[in-house]
């Protein structure tokens, strides 16, 4: 069965290497949380908002050993009004045996905003 994994996060402003590396620390902890295997993985789309445009996010799963081979595409989020700036959403798309009340949905700093939902004993979402 394939599974979508949800993580987002945020930064404080469009700065490169501020944006890489909130995508890293995002997707290591999606990664942990559900014990994502990059060969179990068939693909990532991590979005933006207008306001973040100075590098592409997808730079930072890169970094991580194994996923070079992983397709990784970036988007544009629609300009909903209001919504939350500066915010960077992932979907990894992962062939799992688990249930979707067992994935660990990740969202960090501001992006808790957008799933509250998701707190709860089981679901854990970082601040």
């Amino acid at each position: 069965m394939i599974r979508g994994i949800r993580g987002a996060t945020t930064v404080d402003h469009d700065q490169q290497e501020s944006i890489v590396n909130a995508t890293f620390s995002l997707l290591e902890d999606m990664i942990e949380k559900n014990n994502i295997d990059p060969e179990d993985t068939a693909s990532v789309f991590i979005s933006t908002t207008d306001d973040i445009n100075s590098v592409f996010p997808a730079k930072a799963l890169r970094k991580l050993e194994g996923w070079e081979y992983v397709p990784v595409m970036c988007m544009s989020e629609i300009p909903v009004k209001d919504a939350l700036p500066f915010c960077i959403r992932v979907m990894v798309h992962v062939n799992t045996p688990k249930k979707q009340k067992e994935i660990q949905h990740v969202y960090h700093h501001e992006a808790v905003k957008l799933r509250p939902d998701l707190v709860g004993a089981n679901r854990k979402v970082d601040l």
